[in-house]
């Protein structure tokens, strides 16, 4: 939400100018169709705490993102939050509170010991477990055991406590890759915590565990080179883990170390293909024991650059193919919306970034594409080329939160990442009918597919639909299918229908059907959690005056394309790398077009079909709900006669087309080369607004009414330009999911049921 304050008068006479309408809408349950009942709930599921790289405890984490507007410092206020850290290892103890404010019975503060004391100071260096007490005896614990016996038990003893839904994740350290969002709930937050007392004296023995978890970290996390099988050191007393994936070649692998039971892949020559092997194994793995209770996400995937044979690189497109073929309800989807999204290189994506094989490489694309990569980001690119072989395969964001940069951690400005909750989010279908929100449910939701992800609080409710429509009796109307849309966005909730379909779902039609797409969103009015209210630089260009903390949605882009069927592994367009450097991204910030990219990574059939915004031909109607009055967005596109089958997909901006080094003639996302501070003479939008309201670097500021360009803006011939937070929160996106319609006798939508 944005607070709830109206924008402007001048916003709520617009509404009225254009013949805004009330309906009456009644809470919806689950209806003839069947659907057990849900709701779109929002969440992150990549960040980081003391337990690895994090600038903040696990107490202060959950508090900061999970706390409603008038009930703590911050408004970000998530429904679910998963706390995963980085694999392979740490020194940090991150149980550990950095104040009073946040002790509680179980987890006292200790007066001189926060969360940066190390586990050698807090719990005691023989308590550390692995080869040589930790790694190489140097205090560090791996992180096996550090879920298993630390993080865990406080993520239940918080979620107890606080009866949220929480759970332990991991940013899993990939083999023959870069990183990996990943999950396995087995064990996590049983239903016999419902009514649990928690302790009213230091100390917590949880209920559930996470096993599970701590397992596939010790087995197949590359950063964890640990052998001692998650046993007391020199002993066989412990978890005498076996990594062995039954009905595969793990032991008989050139990589299998047979003390540590798991797979060692050697550095050197062919450790990245080597490593991807692993990797695969780890999702078979999943497959076999945890197929409903575990996901395998990969993040920030183009950051990293291609894949390289003889590292650890990234990822081209046939390794997530691989990954989909080998756990299809695991390995669904990816993190093309990174997090990092006001470093001085938006996501941490970089020209020049990375040194593969001793040559100077991009980030794959170069750059963000208004904070989205290149996969992501690019019509006809990788998401088209996954999305155009009918798999279940999902748009995610991230928070990635480590620190604020230049900040403390409790200021509103940054120059390196924003909190979970408070740029971007995950709005994901969870039905949980009359129970709470669980951990399985929330999992389960993210498998659908049936969700959207936005930045900036650019839009906070979508609802996306697809009816079939024949001629004589069977036939649909705009308004019939337009209600539908309305009735489940205003009540938050998804249809229940026949003949239709929402994100993640297929609709079977037959032939010569047409399709009737309506879609129906929610601008929310009021202040958004940016903390300026200056106007827009990048809009002030274009002469459109608004205020960055409150935005206003621009257009919504329909998006369709072919399905033509799974492609064959080792067919030639199976495999190919997005092309690197200045053959995609060129020194003046253009780029090539899809004619230079091999045909295993696109689908050219993806395009543009239809744009609605506030006027011209295809202009949206504003509705005010009948639940709460606040006002919605409904429009509708009907695809003629379709013969062959395919997909269709939104994304959405704040920025009208042909926005100076933001966007294209046709509403594209530029790279964000314009505004990575990094390399300060590509810098194009200058920031002009003075203010009487912005505060020094060196003073915590808290508010939300910075009225001028602040300070930490690099400035060239002595003007300030548009970078950091200030580039994220002026260039907005909200991107859906898919949902596909089969046409029967054309190609099937395997991925989907």
């Amino acid at each position: 939400m944005k607070f709830g304050f109206s924008k402007s008068r001048l916003a709520l006479a617009a509404v009225a100018a254009i013949g805004c309408t009330t309906l009456s809408v009644a809470p919806t349950v689950a209806s003839a169709a069947g659907k057990t009942a849900g709701q779109y709930v929002t969440g992150d599921f990549h960040n980081h705490t003391t337990c690895s790289d994090g600038s903040i405890s696990m107490q202060k984490l959950v508090k900061k993102v999970t706390d409603k507007a008038g009930s703590g410092d911050t408004p970000w206020g998530l429904d679910w939050f998963v706390q995963a850290g980085h694999g392979g290892n740490g020194n940090r103890n991150c149980t550990l509170t950095e104040d009073a404010s946040l002790s509680t019975p179980a987890y006292p503060n200790i007066p001189g010991k926060g969360p940066t004391t190390t586990w050698a100071n807090s719990v005691g260096a023989a308590a550390i477990k692995g080869d040589g007490g930790g790694v190489g005896g140097n205090g560090n614990m791996w992180r096996w055991q550090s879920i298993q016996e630390f993080q865990y038990p406080l993520i239940e003893y918080l979620a107890t406590s606080k009866n949220l839904p929480l759970f332990i994740g991991m940013e899993s350290v990939v083999a023959g890759h870069e990183h990996s969002s990943m999950s396995i709930i087995t064990g996590q937050m049983p239903a016999s915590l419902d009514g649990a007392t928690m302790p009213a004296a230091p100390g917590y023995t949880a209920l559930g565990n996470a096993n599970a978890l701590a397992q596939w970290s010790y087995c197949f996390d590359r950063g964890d080179t640990d052998k001692s099988r998650g046993n007391v050191t020199g002993s066989a007393i412990g978890n005498n883990w076996n990594c062995a994936v039954p009905g595969s070649n793990s032991a008989g692998d050139i990589s299998w170390n047979a003390a540590a039971q798991k797979l060692m892949p050697a550095s050197g020559t062919g450790n990245g293909t080597k490593g991807h092997l692993k990797t695969v194994e780890a999702i078979k793995w999943m497959a076999q024991n945890h197929a409903n209770g575990s996901y395998y996400v990969p993040a920030h995937l183009e950051r990293a650059g291609p894949f390289y044979a003889d590292g650890n690189q990234g990822f081209n497109i046939e390794h997530l193919r691989n990954f989909n073929n080998a756990g299809p309800t695991i390995a669904f989807g990816f993190e093309t919306q990174p997090g990092h999204g006001a470093s001085s290189n938006r996501g941490e994506y970089q020209v020049k970034r990375n040194n593969i094989g001793g040559v100077a490489t991009d980030s794959v694309g170069g750059t963000t594409y208004g904070g989205t990569g290149v996969y992501g980001a690019q019509v006809g690119g990788v998401w088209d080329a996954l999305l155009g072989e009918g798999r279940n395969f999902w748009y995610f964001a991230s928070s990635d939160w480590h620190n604020r940069g230049s900040f403390g951690p409790d200021d509103r400005r940054s120059t390196q990442d924003f909190y979970p909750g408070e740029y971007a989010r995950d709005f994901v279908m969870v039905r949980n009918g009359a129970d709470k929100l669980r951990p399985q449910t929330i999992v389960d939701g993210l498998r659908t597919g049936n969700s959207f992800a936005a930045s900036g609080q650019l839009i906070d409710r979508l609802a996306f639909v697809a009816c079939a429509s024949y001629a004589g009796p069977a036939a649909r109307t705009n308004a019939q299918v337009e209600a539908l849309a309305v009735a489940a966005a205003t009540n938050n909730k998804d249809i229940d229908a026949s003949g239709c379909a929402t994100m993640g779902e297929k609709l079977v039609v037959r032939p010569g059907a047409e399709i009737v797409v309506s879609v129906v969103v929610r601008d929310p009015e009021g202040i958004s959690h940016a903390p300026y209210s200056f106007p827009n630089p990048s809009l002030k260009q274009v002469g459109i005056i608004q205020p960055l903390n409150m935005p206003v949605l621009d257009h919504i882009d329909l998006i369709r394309g072919l399905v033509t069927g799974y492609k064959t592994p080792g067919a030639a367009d199976y495999a190919g790398a997005w092309p690197s450097n200045t053959d995609w991204l060129r020194t003046d910030g253009s780029t090539a077009d899809l004619s230079v990219v091999p045909a295993a990574a696109k689908n050219t059939s993806a395009a543009v079909i239809k744009t609605f915004s506030e006027n011209g031909a295809a202009a949206w109607v504003a509705v005010a709900s009948g639940v709460d009055n606040s006002k919605f967005l409904k429009m509708t596109y009907r695809i003629p006669a379709v013969t062959a089958s395919q997909y269709v997909r939104l994304r959405g901006s704040n920025l009208p087309a042909a926005v100076p080094y933001e966007t294209d003639a046709n509403g594209n996302p530029l790279a964000d080369l314009f505004t990575n501070a990094n390399d300060t003479t590509k810098l194009r939008i200058p920031c002009t607004t003075v203010g009487s309201n912005v505060p020094a670097a060196g003073v915590t500021y808290t508010g939300n009414t910075i009225d001028g360009c602040p300070t930490h803006l690099p400035v060239v011939s002595g003007q300030k330009m548009v970078a950091y937070d200030v580039a994220a929160w002026s260039d907005l996106w909200f991107y859906s999911n898919p949902i596909y319609v089969q046409v029967n006798g054309s190609t099937a939508v395997a991925g989907v049921k």
